[in-house]
C-alpha cells in the first residue's frame, strides 16, 4: 500500500491480478467467436449470465442454441 496526500492509503493490483473486463453483449446483438472463420455469420446472442452465453446461428431456428463461454465472443 502506498499513502497519497489525502491520508488514504491505495491498493496497487499488478497488472497480472486485475480482472478481465468482457464486452458488454446485449440480447439480440451479433457476436463472433475468437477464431471463427470469415465464412461463417456472426452468432445472434440470445443472452449472457455468469459468465456464459447463449448464441444461435439465424438458420438454426428459434430453439436451437449453443452455449459459449464469454470471453471467447466480441461484439460483430
Amino acid at each position: 500500500m502506498k499513502g497519497n496526500p489525502n491520508g488514504r492509503k491505495l491498493h496497487v493490483v499488478p497488472f497480472l491480478e486485475r480482472p478481465n473486463v468482457v464486452e458488454l453483449l446485449q440480447p439480440g446483438s451479433f457476436a463472433t467467436l475468437d477464431n471463427q472463420p470469415n465464412d461463417l455469420p456472426p452468432f445472434q446472442v440470445i443472452h449472457c449470465k455468469g459468465g456464459r452465453c447463449w448464441v444461435r446461428q439465424q438458420s438454426w431456428g428459434r430453439f436451437v442454441h449453443w452455449e459459449v463461454e464469454h470471453h471467447r465472443l466480441k461484439s460483430a
